[in-house]
C-alpha cells in the first residue's frame, strides 16, 4: 500500500487525551487538520484540533458522521469498543489496524503473540475463578502479579499477591473479570523502545529510554538507559520484529525489563507512548509527528537524539511547580489543558536537556 494523504486533508483520532492533543499539534505543523471523537467534553485534544464530535462510542450515526469528514483513522489509546471499530473500519482506513489493538486489549493474548515470535515474557496463566488462581499460584509461584485481562492503565486493574493470604482480595479486586497471573520476574530496571513502520515497511526507531516508576505511575523516563551497546540493538530489533509481523502502521512502544536473562518484554502498546515524550525536545522529529508521517504515509523522519535528557511526568499537585520549572534552565514545559487537578492525574510533563 503507497497512497499518501496530501497535506489539507483531515485526520480522525479516536479520543481526546494528552496524546490526542500533542498528534494534532504535530499534524497540524505537517499542514493536516485533526478530528476528535471523544463522548468527553472539552478533552486536551479538542482545545486544538481543527473539529471535535462528543458522542457516545455506541452512537453509530455519529460514528458514521465522523468517518464522512476523515481520510484516515487513528487512535489515542487503545481501550476502544470494538463495536465501534466494526463501524468505522467498513467506511475508512484505520492505522495502527485492527490486530494490533485486539492483542494490545487482551494481555493474555499479548503475551502468547510475544511468545510465538520467540520473545521471553513473564510467566504466565490465564485465570478465570478463584480455583484457577489458586492453580496458577502453586505453578508460578509467590510474589506474583495478578491483573485483568482487558482494560486497566497506570496501575489499575493489578494487584500484587505476596503470600496466599492475598489471594482472595486481589481476586475480588479484579469484580470477575477474566484475569491473568504473572510470575516474578528479577530485573534490574525498566527501558522502553519507541519506534515507527510507514505505510511502505519501513521502521525507524528512537533511543530506548530508562523509565522510573512511583505508585504504577511512570513518573520519569531518562535518555540515554543504562544498556549496552548489544542490549540497544537487541531492544531496537525486539520492536522491529513486532512492527513486521503485526504489518504495523504507525508508533508503537515497547516495555521491556533488562534482566540476568536478557531482555523481558512488559507489554506493547499500540499508539504513541509517555515514555517518548521526551523526543519532543531531544529529536529533530518527535514520536507525534512520526506518527502523524506513518499513518498518512510520508516518509519517516531521522529518530536520531542531539542531546540527553530526562522527561519527568507532572502528576497532580505536581501542577504548582509550574512557575519555578518555567524558570529554569534547559527545561521545556508542556501542559495538557486539564480543567481540574486530580491526585495521580497527569497534567503535564518536563523534559530537561542534560548538558
Amino acid at each position: 500500500m503507497t497512497d499518501r494523504l496530501a497535506p489539507g486533508r483531515t485526520i480522525g483520532i479516536l479520543g481526546g487525551g494528552q496524546l490526542g492533543r500533542m498528534l494534532s499539534v504535530a499534524a497540524a505543523r505537517l499542514g493536516y487538520r485533526c478530528h476528535i471523537y471523544d463522548p468527553a467534553p472539552d478533552t486536551p485534544a479538542g482545545q486544538v484540533a481543527a473539529q471535535v464530535t462528543t458522542a457516545p462510542w455506541d452512537d453509530a450515526r455519529a460514528l458514521a458522521a465522523f468517518a464522512s469528514e476523515v481520510d484516515v483513522i487513528t487512535f489515542e489509546f487503545e481501550n476502544i469498543p470494538t463495536q465501534t471499530l466494526d463501524l468505522l473500519d467498513r467506511l475508512r482506513p484505520i492505522r495502527p489496524g485492527r490486530q494490533a489493538l485486539a492483542i494490545s486489549q487482551d494481555r493474555l493474548h499479548e503475551k502468547e503473540f510475544l511468545q510465538g515470535l520467540g520473545l521471553q515474557t513473564a510467566p504466565f496463566m490465564a485465570v478465570s475463578s478463584p480455583d484457577e488462581l489458586t492453580e496458577a499460584v502453586a505453578r508460578l509461584g509467590l510474589p506474583a502479579i495478578l491483573k485483568t485481562r482487558r482494560m486497566g492503565y497506570d496501575g489499575k486493574g493489578q494487584a500484587r499477591l505476596d503470600q496466599p493470604e492475598d489471594m482472595a482480595a486481589a481476586w475480588d479486586m479484579m469484580a470477575g473479570a477474566p484475569a491473568i497471573l504473572e510470575g516474578f520476574v528479577s530485573f534490574s530496571h525498566e527501558v522502553s523502545v519507541i519506534a515507527a513502520r510507514g505505510l511502505q515497511g519501513d521502521v525507524a526507531a528512537f533511543d530506548p529510554g530508562e523509565n522510573l516508576h512511583k505508585d504504577g505511575i511512570l513518573r520519569e523516563t531518562r535518555v540515554p538507559a543504562r544498556l549496552s551497546g548489544a542490549q540497544r540493538s537487541d531492544a531496537v530489533l525486539m520492536a522491529a520484529k513486532i512492527l513486521n509481523a503485526l504489518d504495523y502502521v504507525g508508533v508503537l512502544g515497547v516495555e521491556l525489563f533488562v534482566a540476568k536473562t536478557g531482555l523481558i518484554v512488559n507489554e506493547i502498546a499500540p499508539r504513541v507512548h509517555n515514555s517518548g515524550h521526551w523526543t519532543q525536545n531531544a529529536c529533530t522529529v518527535d514520536q507525534f509527528e512520526q506518527h502523524i508521517r506513518a499513518v498518512v504515509g510520508l516518509p519517516l523522519g531521522d529518530g536520531d537524539r542531539f542531546a540527553d535528557v530526562v522527561m519527568e511526568n507532572l502528576i497532580g499537585d505536581d501542577l504548582d511547580r509550574v512557575p519555578d520549572l518555567l524558570r529554569a534552565k534547559d527545561t521545556a514545559l508542556h501542559l495538557y489543558g486539564k480543567p481540574e487537578v486530580r491526585a495521580g492525574r497527569k497534567m503535564g510533563h518536563v523534559n530537561r536537556i542534560i548538558r
